[in-house]
């Protein structure tokens, strides 16, 4: 497994423990540990990026959450890093099972801990809220997907293809993301940031999980969740459909809807200095 100098994403004397945990649901992920220098009174965050997507993206936000925030930055199944037994799934019900066994794991408590995510780690979160015994004080979550949009002729493609022939098909993906669902003026920051992901994810996950993803709709499980929510937009985010996430802050309970502009926005330390305020008064 490539080695990562985990040192870079977090504040200077933050302890660091990296493990492969193996969970119940057949998965071992990748878990690492990062823990302030000074111990606060402050929940525990468990961490979940999005979709194939690495950890250099969180670098900024990391560092200032690192300072006092204890936090488990979990790298979800579809991630290079992990292994998964038998026949494994890529669904979202899949990745928020193995949510769900990390935080038994780690004992988690009830109102002791926050869920952190974004993207689809940020939809997981939602969807493993309904099967948590011990439920988090707050999610933050940043840009989750309500549903995914996969055209027809994208899942024919990718139902045909072999995963082998995927260094051919990456081109092509990457030029539909800057062509049809990304504003390259707007932020280009984010086209690299997918665009380098795509170079270095693993193409046999990538065909089960667009297969799978392309029939999830998570707006049945909203009405229901009632521990306070903060939804992170960036309204010139095509890729993640603002409209959506407006539509979310309207059918959860208890949200709070800010806007950050841009993907890049939502990727920076302002987040983490919001998340304290908010916490502080959630309601």
């Amino acid at each position: 497994m490539h080695t990562i100098d985990w040192k870079a994403y977090c504040a200077d004397g933050t302890k660091i423990d990296e493990q492969m945990l193996a969970l119940p649901t057949g998965a071992t992920l990748r878990v690492i540990t990062f823990s302030p220098a000074q111990q606060y009174d402050r929940p525990v965050v468990l961490f979940v990026a999005g979709w194939v997507s690495h950890i250099s993206g969180w670098r900024e936000v990391l560092q200032e959450m690192t300072r006092d925030f204890t936090i488990h930055y979990v790298e979800t199944r579809e991630k290079i890093s992990a292994q998964v037994q038998g026949k494994a799934q890529y669904s979202v019900e899949e990745i928020a099972a193995d949510l769900v066994a990390v935080i038994e794991h780690f004992g988690l408590q009830q109102n002791r801990y926050i869920m952190f995510g974004s993207s689809l780690g940020a939809t997981a979160i939602i969807d493993s809220w309904y099967r948590l015994e011990q439920k988090p004080l707050a999610l933050v979550l940043v840009g989750p997907n309500a549903e995914f949009r996969v055209p027809l002729f994208w899942r024919v493609i990718v139902r045909l293809f072999w995963p082998g022939f995927y260094p051919i098909l990456r081109p092509v993906v990457k030029w539909y993301l800057r062509t049809f669902r990304l504003d390259l003026a707007t932020d280009r920051a984010q086209y690299e940031k997918y665009s380098s992901i795509l170079d270095v994810a693993d193409p046999w996950k990538l065909r089960k999980g667009v297969l799978s993803l392309s029939r999830y709709k998570i707006w049945p499980l909203l009405p229901q969740l009632s521990t306070p929510v903060l939804l992170i937009t960036a309204s010139r985010d095509k890729l993640h459909e603002p409209e959506n996430l407006r539509r979310m802050h309207h059918m959860l309970p208890q949200a709070t809807l800010m806007d950050f502009e841009t993907n890049s926005g939502t990727h920076t330390a302002a987040v983490v200095s919001a998340m304290r305020d908010w916490l502080q008064s959630p309601d």
